[in-house]
């Protein structure tokens, strides 16, 4: 993987244990699936968040971040920029570590919003699936 400037921060957080995906979807064509089931095939586990869907295959999905059943250690955004601010605060008031806003999820009062939050961020291009890919052995 080329260096990039989140490179320890990457590192990171392909050691946590687990993630929330924000915005994970029941269709295999969208990247919230494919964030979603690259995740769990790589053996973290993963928490799907989506208001709109109860399941993803045999996995609960949970309507809000702060439903999920435990603190990931990670949030991934899949989702607009919008709810990746809200996402970043919410994350904040759980003590999460970790944010990794996907390409197109981030902008810049939703990267202030985590920095304010405390939490470490990812954001402007690096693809999880690619990191996890060229790290982890599925």
């Amino acid at each position: 993987m080329p260096f990039t400037p989140f490179q320890s921060v990457i590192g990171e957080i392909l050691d946590c244990r687990s993630f929330a995906v924000i915005g994970a979807s029941r269709n295999p064509h969208k990247y919230g699936h494919m964030v979603y089931t690259t995740l769990k095939e790589y053996g973290y586990t993963v928490y799907p968040v989506n208001p709109t869907t109860d399941m993803i295959g045999d996995d609960v999905v949970y309507p809000r971040l702060e439903t999920v059943p435990e603190t990931p250690d990670c949030v991934v955004t899949v989702v607009p920029p919008q709810k990746t601010e809200e996402a970043a605060r919410v994350a904040g008031r759980m003590g999460v570590r970790y944010m990794w806003m996907q390409p197109g999820s981030e902008s810049e009062s939703a990267v202030n919003a985590a920095n304010a939050a405390g939490l470490r961020v990812v954001y402007g291009g690096p693809c999880i699936m690619v990191a996890v890919k060229t790290r982890k052995k599925p």
